[in-house]
């Protein structure tokens, strides 16, 4: 299917000609998820969506964006192994010539699980964790998970993957980044990334209970070096540092419609995994197809190039380093997506960000604030 559908005028925002392929394909297979933790970037609303797509509807998927010329492709949620076909789609994914990246907390990944995607093609397996004890883990997720996490790392590496572990950090683990790392050196972890979060979802609902201070943060990063020196070429680490800490905001996605493409469990097609927040008409592939959604549609063309910058990002050098950062950020903290991304130390907007940062130097402990948990149900003070 390549036409638009059948509500929708063609527009000619952007000329097919000059949009490049989605390199990165990311399917959100299901917003179902065992875990309920306090900083997941899916949205806050999710309970609204339960009308997930067919098995032949994501197969179609597939087929359509690769060939659109994607070849990256992750698969996540919630929790994708949730997804009784998980199994069929990576096995058309490899056929395709996909390379695959399965984002999962491990759980529902047992021996059975593991040998059947491993013989479907699956590439790569990156397992989180949030903590290096299990105290910590299990009170951020909501869940005793630690030991099954512990086993399922063990599982990947005895079916031959590259141990690939990630822990989101924030005000109530980054203290532990030394354990942390020592804990992936016991697993015989390959990769390791230290992401801080970033504020979307439930982590911006929580976010003045998990921006971490300025020392913390550097604390974490040196930590980090020096773990870094010590252990050589054995591990690679990475440290992504949380942009409200930084002077220049992130070149978010490449630019929006640039090169990455989310589809979510209801079908909605996004230019990034948070702009569902957005206030513009997302397309869905069950009324269009992936061609005309990712080149042609309304959606995907609003932010290409530069002509919806207001200023300063309009007249400013680095917009095409930058292109004009984060527009769910930029929505989320000042209303306007096109605003400039408050991070921005040019953005009339920077105070927000700087206010946020101010206001982490102050002790938790004195103000006994409650965590919200992803099943919106539940909250709890922090001890």
């Amino acid at each position: 299917m390549s036409t638009p559908p059948a509500h929708v005028a063609p527009t000619a925002a952007a000329s097919p000609a000059t949009v490049g392929p989605p390199l990165w394909l990311l399917l959100e297979l299901t917003y179902r998820c065992p875990l309920h933790c306090v900083f997941c970037y899916n949205p806050t609303n999710f309970a609204q969506t339960t009308d997930e797509l067919s098995t032949d509807d994501w197969l179609r998927v597939l087929r359509e964006a690769r060939a659109l010329g994607a070849v990256q492709l992750g698969l996540s949620g919630g929790e994708p192994l949730l997804r009784g076909d998980l199994e069929i789609l990576v096995a058309e994914a490899h056929e395709l010539g996909f390379y695959i990246n399965l984002v999962t907390s491990g759980v529902g990944l047992n021996e059975t699980r593991i040998a059947a995607l491993k013989r479907a093609g699956l590439d790569h397996i990156q397992l989180s964790f949030q903590d290096s004890t299990r105290e910590m883990n299990d009170f951020l997720s909501s869940t005793k998970t630690f030991e099954l996490k512990s086993k399922v790392a063990a599982l990947i590496k005895q079916h031959g993957y590259p141990m690939v572990l990630n822990v989101v950090l924030h005000r109530l683990n980054i203290d532990h980044v030394a354990e942390i790392l020592a804990m992936a050196e016991r697993m015989h972890a390959d990769y390791v990334e230290l992401a801080n979060t970033q504020y979307y979802g439930w982590a911006f609902k929580n976010r003045d209970k998990l921006l971490p201070s300025r020392v913390q943060l550097e604390r974490a990063e040196r930590v980090t070096a020096e773990f870094r020196a010590r252990i050589g070429g054995k591990m690679r680490v990475f440290f992504v540092v949380p942009d409200y800490f930084e002077a220049r905001p992130k070149p978010c996605m490449n630019g929006l419609g640039s090169i990455f493409l989310t589809i979510t469990p209801d079908g909605t097609a996004l230019p990034c995994h948070a702009a569902k927040m957005l206030p513009l008409e997302f397309p869905n592939v069950r009324a269009a197809g992936v061609d005309w959604i990712w080149r042609d549609s309304p959606g995907f063309n609003h932010f290409r190039g530069d002509a919806w910058m207001k200023e300063p990002c309009r007249s400013c050098p680095e917009k095409t380093k930058d292109f004009g950062g984060c527009r769910c950020q930029a929505y989320l903290l000042t209303g306007d997506a096109a605003n400039a991304d408050p991070v921005c130390d040019l953005s009339p907007h920077h105070h927000l960000v700087t206010d946020a940062v101010a206001r982490a130097e102050r002790p938790l402990v004195e103000e006994k604030p409650l965590l919200f948990f992803r099943d919106a149900k539940t909250s709890r003070a922090i001890s």
